[in-house]
């Protein structure tokens, strides 16, 4: 599919390749060069992640929160040691 630069350096992208990447209306986006070509890479945030993980069975999301805090914790007192 092509796509025509405008003087501005902007692009649109095909509807095709949208719907195919699930990008939206004021998504980000990144580009990636590798090897001479640029690859195109929508950029996940972690509002687009919420709700894709159910907590444990018989957990709660505080719990789960608390849970995670501390091990955070726990590796930065570790590092610190």
């Amino acid at each position: 599919m092509l796509s025509t630069v405008t003087s501005k350096g902007q692009i649109t992208i095909p509807k095709e390749i949208r719907s195919l990447l699930n990008i939206k209306p004021n998504d980000r986006v990144d580009f990636v060069i590798e090897g001479g070509r640029a690859i195109l890479v929508p950029v996940k945030t972690l509002r687009d992640l919420r709700g894709t993980v159910a907590p444990r069975e018989g957990s709660s999301f505080a719990g789960e929160r608390e849970t995670a805090k501390s091990a955070v914790a726990q590796r930065v007192r570790e590092e610190m040691e």
